[in-house]
């Protein structure tokens, strides 16, 4: 069974940068991985995801252009890069796998995630 950590939150001014890791304990190659994000009192939403083989990377639109996934597969890692950061993108962040290869922006599609690393972005 896969495990997931993930690591790199904290406490950030808005307009600054964060990134985050998730390191596998298996091999992630054949994985899509995802990064999701809760926030108090709201639902898990898809973040970003980048498909295997391919490499080819998905986001949600209120992250385009600020984010950006990337994998490296020779050390089972996932890492989202965070930049102009805003209040809004305070959360809860959770990298998640998923063994069909497929990235999906529902969360109950990803069988494998990891326990979070809080982010929070003052104003």
């Amino acid at each position: 069974q896969m495990q997931l950590g993930e690591s790199g939150g904290g406490l950030v001014q808005a307009g600054g940068s964060l990134r985050l890791s998730c390191a596998a304990s298996g091999i992630i190659t054949s994985y899509a991985m995802g990064w999701f994000r809760q926030a108090p009192g709201k639902e898990r939403e898809f973040v970003a995801g980048i498909s295997w083989g391919t490499g080819n990377t998905y986001y949600a639109d209120s992250v385009k252009d600020r984010f950006t996934i990337s994998r490296d597969n020779a050390k089972n890692t996932v890492y989202l890069q965070m930049n102009s950061l805003s209040p809004e993108d305070t959360a809860v962040y959770y990298c998640a796998a998923d063994g069909s290869g497929n990235v999906w922006a529902s969360p109950m599609k990803y069988d494998y995630w990891g326990q979070g690393t809080q982010v929070t972005v003052s104003s």
